[in-house]
């Protein structure tokens, strides 16, 4: 199987939708911060493996419990994956931390700090 074939990219999107379900509504453990998305995974052509990159709302501390608290409930991920999705092997997750949503929020607060100094200083300048 090709690494981008349609089988494998379904496959993504299936362990992802399962994963978020499972995060979401299956954890009680309360290191795994309420606002945690599943924001892309890769499973690997052979199925053995799974990238899952996750994002989390809130501080260090937040997104370093919540790393914490699915890693030690790999187990029970695995075994509720297993029963979701009928695949050949069920992957062995990693999680990875996904900084794409928190960079994009910081660009865009530099991008309006910008613009609202350029704005002052035009006015500034139509002032005088």
């Amino acid at each position: 199987m090709k690494k981008n074939s349609i089988k494998n990219t379904r496959i993504n999107g299936e362990v992802q939708r399962v994963l978020a379900e499972i995060i979401r509504n299956g954890i009680k453990d309360p290191r795994i911060a309420p606002l945690t998305s599943v924001v892309s995974v890769e499973v690997a052509p052979d199925l053995k493996t799974c990238k899952a990159w996750i994002s989390v709302l809130g501080d260090e501390k937040a997104i370093a419990d919540t790393l914490e608290g699915l890693k030690s409930a790999e187990g029970y991920i695995k075994s509720k994956l297993a029963r979701e999705i009928n695949l050949r092997n069920t992957p062995e997750i990693r999680f990875v931390m996904d900084q794409s949503i928190a960079y994009g929020v910081s660009m865009s607060k530099k991008i309006d700090e910008v613009t609202k100094d350029l704005k002052e200083e035009r006015q500034k300048e139509d002032d005088l």
